[in-house]
């Protein structure tokens, strides 16, 4: 997958049937409690540090990392003191 733009990123995943491509962009030390989403999501950390909870596991991501969610998968989310960009491939 070509990671260099996010017209790539988003032509990637339009590619393989995603509906939406999006940049998300979080403030500093948001943090959002225990929550879903009635989508799939496959993104890309672009800017910033955030930490994902989902399965017991807090996973700590930075700039170049990748994360999956499935669709109504609970979990958390906390960013840090730069807040965080990701961009972000949604499947219904």
């Amino acid at each position: 997958m070509n990671t260099e733009s996010f017209e790539a990123f988003k032509a990637h995943w339009l590619a393989h049937g995603f509906d939406e491509v999006l940049e998300r962009d979080w403030a500093p030390g948001t943090v959002l409690e225990t929550h879903s989403h009635p989508f799939v999501a496959q993104a890309l950390v672009t800017r910033g540090e955030m930490w994902l909870g989902v399965n017991g596991k807090t996973l700590h991501l930075r700039p170049g990392d990748t994360f999956a969610l499935d669709r109504d998968a609970p979990h958390t989310e906390r960013y840090g003191p730069e807040g965080a960009t990701y961009w972000v491939a949604r499947k219904s």
